[in-house]
């Protein structure tokens, strides 16, 4: 391989390792807010209060969350986040714990697999209740919208959480998928790689 040919594999090798993080970001962000049009925005009464963890626990647990190109799964072993999003060389993969707290907040706390590598994420979303509504935002700065109407529509955001599982049965295939793609970036990383051998 030529001097200028490794030049410019790092050089992409760096872009990527850049951009990945914005891209999950990105993702993340679209998740809640792909159909935030259709939902009715605005500010959230004044009366509203954070919703308990007793609450989102009960709201989340055991369910998946279908997303425009992908699902994020809460099981309640181990309070065990997975998710999965994209395809082909967008294609990524989570794995980590989702969080509630008694101020609203669920945050989801993992480690998303992508073509570069490895990349932490915390992504948190606000949830107030009154009179039977949920309203909810993407922290820090998202806008508040009505994740679930008193009396449940089609368009509520809610609607898309669903005790089917459906996140499991795609990670391995976006597991080989990444992994083969690795191998031909030249991608492999080797603290994972040398982690690999001790186990062996």
């Amino acid at each position: 391989m030529t001097q200028s040919l490794k030049v410019e594999r790092k050089r992409a090798g760096a872009h990527r390792s850049l951009c990945w993080p914005l891209l999950i970001s990105c993702c993340l962000s679209a998740i809640t807010f792909a159909d935030v049009s259709r939902a009715s925005e605005g500010p959230v009464p004044s009366a509203a209060r954070p919703m308990t963890g007793v609450e989102l626990y009960e709201l989340y647990r055991d369910k998946s969350w279908a997303w425009s190109d992908g699902a994020g799964r809460f099981d309640d072993e181990a309070r065990r986040f997975t998710a999965r999003t994209g395809a082909g060389n967008t294609a990524t993969r989570a794995k980590g714990r989702w969080i509630v707290t008694d101020d609203g907040r669920l945050c989801l706390d993992a480690q998303w697999h992508t073509v570069s590598g490895v990349h932490a994420n915390k992504t948190c979303f606000a949830h107030r209740f009154e009179r039977g509504t949920i309203y909810q935002r993407k922290e820090p700065s998202g806008a508040w919208y009505i994740f679930r109407h008193a009396v449940p529509t089609d368009n509520d955001e809610f609607v898309k959480l669903t005790a089917e599982h459906l996140v499991s049965p795609d990670l391995a295939t976006i597991k080989t998928h990444l992994d083969d793609q690795k191998r031909l970036a030249g991608n492999t990383s080797p603290k994972i790689a040398s982690s690999r051998r001790k186990s062996q």
